[in-house]
């Protein structure tokens, strides 16, 4: 089953609440949430508060994306808050099994994200304990970014890679996803989209989702 998974950051913040309920009924699968410091990427969002107030708008699946340093010191918070799946990136953990066991000890889906030039063999040793892989195909930090072509053969290579273990390890895909990429994506073998411009910008939500599903 592949999923759409609207990003917030583009959605419209002084209605935000209202902005997660329209997707929801326009086709979404997911709501995902970008975390970011200032530190780890160029850019500040927002904290644990946020995805909380999303949890009172959608019974979705709350996708929390952690796009900062020192992710271990803050995701109880979010999971407190209401995230039902976390990823944090590969470049941001010191100890990564240890990270993601804190994730899955309170029962969310773990997920490890690669920036655009981190190699996916380095998930080798753990990718049986992941429950998702979140391929940035933008380097992180902004919205409405293109996508960067080579991602495809990097999601190939995954995607062998979780079959020859015999894994059911998902594959999401951040960055530059739209009408013209969505499709050479899924080809590659994409489980779950991360949208957020070509939804939270278009004039209809609905009708662009379903342009969207209608693509893979």
């Amino acid at each position: 089953m592949k999923l759409i998974a609207p990003s917030v950051l583009s959605a419209d913040f002084s209605k935000l609440g209202q902005e997660i309920k329209n997707v929801e009924k326009a086709g979404a699968d997911w709501i995902h949430l970008d975390i970011m410091d200032g530190h780890f990427v160029p850019n500040i969002t927002f904290g644990p508060e946020i995805v909380k107030t999303s949890k009172k708008s959608t019974d979705l699946c709350l996708d929390v994306h952690l796009m900062i340093e020192n992710p271990d010191q803050y995701i109880n918070q979010f999971i407190d808050a209401g995230a039902d799946c976390i990823s944090v990136h590969f470049e941001a953990v010191t100890h990564l099994s240890r990270t993601i066991q804190l994730i899955k000890q309170k029962d969310v889906k773990a997920g490890v994200a690669l920036n655009p030039a981190t190699p996916v063999n380095i998930l080798e040793w753990v990718l049986e304990d992941l429950d998702f892989v979140v391929i940035m195909s933008v380097n992180p930090g902004f919205g409405g970014q293109s996508f960067i072509p080579n991602t495809i053969e990097k999601i190939k290579t995954l995607k062998t890679m979780i079959a020859q273990k015999n894994l059911k390890t998902l594959i999401e895909i951040d960055g530059g996803v739209n009408e013209k990429t969505i499709q050479k994506i899924s080809e590659a073998g994409v489980d779950i989209f991360v949208a957020g411009s070509a939804i939270f910008k278009s004039n209809n939500y609905k009708e662009t989702i379903t342009k969207l599903k209608n693509k893979w």
